[in-house]
This record gives C-alpha cells, sequence and structure tokens, in this order.
C-alpha cells in the first residue's frame, strides 16, 4: 500500500490508571523514516468511579464476566470522549484512531493454563465505540501479534524513539516513567536493530500508591514529600535484591510484579526501619532512581559508544517529580549523560507514549511492521494491532 500523509489520533491510559493521554500527531512518509508532527495533546483524569473500577479490575483474584464487558465498553467510552474533547478544543479533523487500552492483565511469558502453556495478555477498551463516536477507524490490540511471534508485547514505544530520536553523532536515552518505568537506548549512528529497550521496574507506580496509603493523595506532587523524608538505606538495598531486576533484557513489567502487594511489601520494611511517612517515599523514589540507572550501566552504557556524549531524556508523569529527577541527575550525569525532559527535543513529556501509539496506527493502517525485535524479543517484525471501521 502507498503510504499517506494522515492525521491520526494515538491514545495512552497506562498502569498508573490516572486517566488518558491524546495526542493528534500528523505522519507523512519519508524516504528513510516517517515524519511526525505533533499537533494538539490533552491529559484527561479518569474518575474517581472509573479509577477505581481499573484498579479494582487489575487486582482482582477473581472478576465477574459481567462487570469485566462493563469495564471494557466504560473504558471505549471514556477514550471516545477524551478524543473528542481534543479534536473539539484545537479544531482538527483526524483520518485515524490508534488506541493501546488499558491494560488488565500481561503475562509475557508461557504459562500453564487448562491443560496449554502460553503467553497472553489484554488491554481493555471497546475499539467500535471509539470509531463510532470519531467516525473513524481504530486501531487497537497492539501487542498480541508481537507476542505470537515471540516476542513479549512490549515495549512498543521504540519505533516512535528510534523514528523520533535516533542520531548520528550523540547517543540517545529515551527514559519513560509512567506506572512503569521503561527506557529505549539508541546508541549514535544506529540501525534499528541495535536499539536496546525494556523496562526498568517500577516508576511512579510504587511512589504513587505510599502517596495514597500514608497521605490520602493520589501522587507526591513535584516530589515534596520525598524532598522531606530520608533514604532508609537497608530497605532500598533490599528491595533492589527483587529478582526481576537482575534478569536481563528483553523484559516487561508490570502490576504483576510492582502492584498493590509490592507496595505494601515495601512499606511493612519502612515503617520496620521508621516511623516518619515521608521516609517510606524517599525511599520508594530512590528505588525508582536506582533501578533505572542500574539497568542503564549494566544493559545500556558499554553499547553507547559516547564520545560525544549522551542524551538523557525523560518523560511521563516522573519527568515532573523533582525530587526524582534530581536523583537522576546525580547519579547519571558522572556516567557522561545529560538529562533533559523530552520537551527540550519538541516533545512534551506527557504526549510522548500517545504519540508513539498514532505512529503504530500509521504503519497498521500502511501495512508496515510496528515492533521493534530487539527491543521485545520477537522473531521477526510484524505488523501490529486490530483494525475496526466506523
Amino acid at each position: 500500500m502507498s503510504a499517506r500523509t494522515m492525521t491520526v489520533a494515538g491514545i495512552m491510559s497506562g498502569t498508573s490508571a490516572d486517566g488518558i493521554d491524546v495526542a493528534v500527531v500528523r505522519i507523512a512518509p519519508d524516504s528513510l523514516r516517517p515524519a511526525l508532527t505533533l499537533i494538539a495533546h490533552e491529559g484527561f483524569a479518569f474518575s474517581a468511579s472509573l479509577r477505581r473500577a481499573v484498579l479494582a479490575a487489575m487486582n482482582a483474584p477473581s472478576i465477574s464476566t459481567a462487570e469485566l464487558a462493563r469495564l471494557n465498553w466504560r473504558l471505549g467510552i471514556a477514550y471516545a470522549e477524551a478524543v473528542r474533547e481534543t479534536v473539539k478544543s484545537h479544531n482538527v479533523k483526524v483520518d485515524l484512531v490508534g488506541c493501546h487500552g488499558q491494560t488488565l492483565f500481561h503475562q509475557p511469558l508461557p504459562l500453564k493454563y487448562a491443560g496449554r502453556s502460553f503467553a497472553c495478555t489484554w488491554q481493555a477498551g471497546e475499539a467500535q465505540v471509539i470509531a463510532a463516536e470519531i467516525g473513524v477507524p481504530v486501531v487497537s490490540n497492539f501487542r498480541p501479534s508481537d507476542m505470537l511471534a515471540g516476542g513479549q508485547g512490549a515495549p512498543l514505544v521504540p519505533l516512535l524513539d528510534y523514528v523520533l530520536f535516533a542520531h548520528s553523532k550523540r547517543g540517545r536515552v529515551l527514559q519513560n516513567i509512567g506506572g512503569i518505568a521503561n527506557l529505549t537506548a539508541i546508541p549514535a549512528g544506529a540501525g534499528s536493530d541495535q536499539v536496546i529497550a525494556f523496562d526498568t521496574g517500577p516508576g511512579n507506580m510504587v511512589i504513587d500508591a505510599l502517596a495514597q496509603q500514608l497521605f490520602k493523595k493520589p501522587l507526591d506532587r513535584n516530589g515534596a514529600i520525598a524532598a522531606d523524608g530520608q533514604i532508609l538505606g537497608p530497605v532500598l538495598a533490599r528491595a533492589l535484591r527483587n529478582p526481576y531486576f537482575a534478569l536481563k533484557p528483553p523484559r516487561t513489567a508490570g502490576r504483576e510484579q510492582f502492584g498493590r502487594e509490592y507496595a505494601a511489601k515495601l512499606l511493612r520494611d519502612c515503617q520496620l526501619s521508621s516511623t516518619r511517612p515521608e521516609d517510606a517515599l524517599a525511599t520508594a523514589t530512590a528505588l525508582t532512581a536506582e533501578t533505572i540507572v542500574r539497568s542503564y550501566k549494566q544493559f545500556c552504557k558499554p553499547e553507547m559508544k559516547n564520545g560525544n556524549g549522551v542524551d538523557y531524556i525523560v518523560s511521563g508523569g516522573g519527568a515532573r517529580n523533582r525530587t526524582l529527577m534530581a536523583m537522576l541527575a546525580q547519579k547519571l550525569e558522572p556516567l557522561g549523560c545529560d538529562l533533559a525532559a523530552s520537551e527540550h527535543f519538541g516533545l512534551p513529556a506527557e504526549a510522548k507514549e500517545a504519540a508513539a501509539f498514532a505512529l503504530l496506527a500509521w504503519q497498521t493502517w500502511h501495512h508496515r511492521p510496528g515492533n521493534v525485535p530487539a527491543a521485545t524479543g520477537a522473531s521477526r517484525p510484524v505488523i501490529l494491532g486490530q483494525v475496526t471501521y466506523a
């Protein structure tokens, strides 16, 4: 299929389950890589009742099919409303929508169930609701194709990272800090087959859980609470012994590894060492920072060939956490990294993942692969997603 310029809305709601990001992107074919222009982006918080429903579904050991069906449709309604509000407020018209959906379950490695071993995943959000409301086709359900090609179904943002940020002379690391933190490392002059990408571990997920439990706040805004605390060194050292952090890429993580139960265990450990709740937030923030830095040092730095330096570009909600960013700067700058938020490179921190699913939808529409096998572990490039027509 001959590629054409399209205006695409990308939708993302991440593992923090705090809301929806929409990015409207104009995508044009180019001789080497697609050319992207961000037209608009908006963020929409989940209503309290919808967030409760999402978190309950994520954490439920069992749940009724009725609840799952209702949640699937309710998320579709929320996604459609978010796109409609974005295109209306910015007076733009879209040709296509790409929706990641809300991950309720992600099992990237085979486990036995009902007599067979297999990997599986599920992102909720009824695509037909979005297509009917917006009046254009919707691409969704991006992960299964990669998993059926032997990959882990994630990370899927590295294609955008490579298209936008690959540089002939400087290494680039794209660090997203959402509920889970993930990075894409692109050595100077690298081809897409040399990209390194994986989930480093918890991003905001554990920090948010402790802020909610200890301070009745949805998050530690700007890292202000953690800034008043002390890092509990022995607690942090024990947390860093979690087997996940020793896994070699490709690797993916979610609430299954760092959700409610993990946060509760970390909190109990903190409370045995300190009566100050601020210390628990400081320790959780340090855990995110330390696992990011260790991941870079162990798996990326040897490949970066950083004679001209490395741009370490941070996006996601964690880029707004000043305490976390200060911890990262303190540890990464001595390694030759120049730390910056992604807006310094023309892409607002909150828009990046949504823009990635706009690009992936454009790729799918034109019958082009969207995964980066070097990042996901897939055996080959594959076309991602399913198309739902209006």
